[in-house]
């Protein structure tokens, strides 16, 4: 195991190399996770359904979610990294380990009153996240008991952010990126083993969220001692380098906070339509965040320390080669990825989700919805490595002027299209939106430096689209003309021909990849071989 948990620093090989090597050990613990994502959530599902009880605990486990990615992974950790990485760069890592224990004392106290908060305030946070849910009712007041016992998971997800920053600083990637599959398996487990024995089930699962959170804060701790970072207080808020933190993490915030008001904004709009449309939405991203994750993120979370390293030492030209290989290589995974879901989408839904008291028409419609929101699949990608190139500039106020803009494009849209495409609607706003974004951070970005080129990354694109589309024609005749999935088929042929079907498509892809002389079909390579050799 210790092998596995090891760092990324010690291959050999350019920093475009060494990031294709974290992104594959990131890659290869988010593909774990996300696995045991989508057996969560097919036993929620089973157990639950899209009904009252769904609905309610996706709500008030968003909730927390939300501050998560505001306070803890979706500003912290960004600005953390590009401010430590220099000290690391600058001063060496009894100056940078003091800065952490620093930040750490301070973030324990702020974590420990948003958590208090949180279960006080549950009732109005509730109102708000799902206006159409009313004051009162059932719905309502389970909605608002599961918020209060789901809420102090916010406290140890915070607490894993931090060492995120830190671990990844120092190119350790992998108990980072574990993390996530603890979570999943409290929540599994507590679905087993608490869940039967509630007088409402659904709370076992809500128990489960805590105890996922605990899980993910023990994982860290082993490497974080090993790497040398100690857990004694230390309180100094006069650090200048606090300081530096809080002003790019004030951007951040409202940042992460635009990106999260489009998840609101759609929750918001869903919970006047018919019942389901909540449980319907979050289905289809949860398989949107399976490729996402996996490797947009993992991309992501590999280049920022890279970014972050160079931007530091002002060897831009470094700079540029890293971000255009992120790019480039975002694109090259999540492009099939778009074309497979689209042409796959539904028999996907079919096979993981549709047992128990997720029916047919339950299926359907998240397959609409997901549909909508695979077009954007390529834009949610390419705004990640954007962004982590505008935070490892220590720059966090463009990405949030562009995320603006963004939520202004996904309010009108989606008032635009919730009459006649309802939940679909939502998701195809929030895809528009984020095509909108990702253009927009590439023309800024090109503005604040000018010699960056983007004709290598747009090549590549034009290549990588291709291919996927080649291999989405061959999936569709194969589909059509051998495996054409009916009712018919038992649960075991369908999933045989699922099977069958996405290898052809990789296989398809890759070739056509290799016809065109694709570069990145090395750095998937690296990626691979790496995780074998462990």
């Amino acid at each position: 195991m210790s092998r596995i948990f090891c760092d990324i620093e010690r291959s050999d090989g350019s920093e475009t190399s060494k990031m294709s090597r974290a992104a594959g050990v990131v890659g290869f613990f988010t593909l774990a996770s996300r696995i045991l994502g989508l057996l969560r959530d097919m036993v929620i599902a089973a157990m639950f359904g899209s009904g009252v009880a769904a609905d309610a605990f996706f709500v008030a486990f968003r909730i927390p979610n939300l501050l998560r990615r505001l306070f803890a992974e979706g500003s912290l950790t960004i600005a953390f990294i590009p401010v430590f990485t220099e000290f690391l760069s600058r001063k060496g890592k009894r100056e940078a380990f003091e800065l952490a224990e620093t930040f750490l004392t301070i973030l324990f106290l702020i974590l420990l009153f948003l958590t208090v908060a949180g279960v006080f305030l549950a009732p109005w946070i509730v109102r708000i996240q799902a206006f159409g849910f009313g004051g009162t009712g059932f719905k309502y007041d389970l909605t608002v008991f599961l918020t209060r016992i789901t809420f102090p998971y916010i406290f140890f997800i915070g607490i894993v952010a931090f060492f995120m920053g830190v671990l990844n600083s120092l190119r350790h990637f992998a108990a980072p990126a574990a993390a996530p599959i603890f979570l999943n398996l409290g929540i599994i487990g507590a679905a087993f083993f608490i869940a039967p024995h509630c007088s409402l089930p659904i709370t076992g699962i809500a128990i489960g969220v805590l105890i996922g959170g605990i899980l993910q804060v023990a994982l860290q701790i082993p490497p974080a001692i090993k790497s040398g970072v100690r857990f004694s207080p230390r309180w100094e808020p006069s650090h200048p380098a606090i300081k530096r933190i809080g002003l790019l993490m004030a951007p951040a915030i409202f940042g992460s906070a635009v990106y999260q008001l489009n998840q609101f904004l759609g929750t918001l709009l869903a919970s006047f339509l018919p019942e389901g449309s909540v449980s319907w939405l979050y289905y289809a991203d949860r398989l949107v965040q399976f490729p996402l994750g996996i490797f947009a993120i993992a991309i992501s979370t590999a280049a920022l320390p890279s970014l972050s390293s160079e931007a530091a030492h002002g060897d831009w030209d470094r700079f540029f080669d890293t971000l255009n290989h992120a790019l480039c290589l975002v694109f090259f995974i999540t492009l099939p990825c778009m074309i497979g879901l689209i042409a796959l989408g539904k028999p996907i839904v079919e096979i993981l989700f549709e047992r128990g008291a997720f029916g047919f028409h339950a299926s359907r419609m998240t397959y609409e919805a997901l549909l909508f929101y695979t077009f954007g699949l390529w834009a949610f990608s390419g705004v990640r490595v954007m962004v982590s190139a505008f935070y490892a500039l220590q720059d966090t106020k463009t990405p949030v002027k562009v995320a603006v803009v963004a939520l202004f494009v996904n309010l009108i849209s989606s008032l635009l299209l919730i009459g006649p495409l309802h939940h679909g609607g939502i998701a195809l706003s929030l895809s528009i939106a984020s095509s909108v974004q990702v253009l927009l951070l590439a023309l800024f970005l090109k503005k604040k430096m000018p010699s960056l080129l983007y004709k290598p990354i747009l090549k590549s694109f034009v290549k990588s689209l291709f291919a996927s589309l080649i291999m989405g024609i061959g999936i569709y005749f194969l589909q059509s003309l051998c495996f054409s999935t009916n009712s018919d088929l038992s649960s075991g042929t369908k999933i045989t021909n699922l099977t069958i079907l996405i290898f052809s498509g990789i296989i398809i892809f890759f070739v056509i990849a290799r016809v065109l002389r694709c570069d990145e079909i090395a750095s998937i390579r690296d990626m691979i071989r790496l995780r074998l050799k462990r």
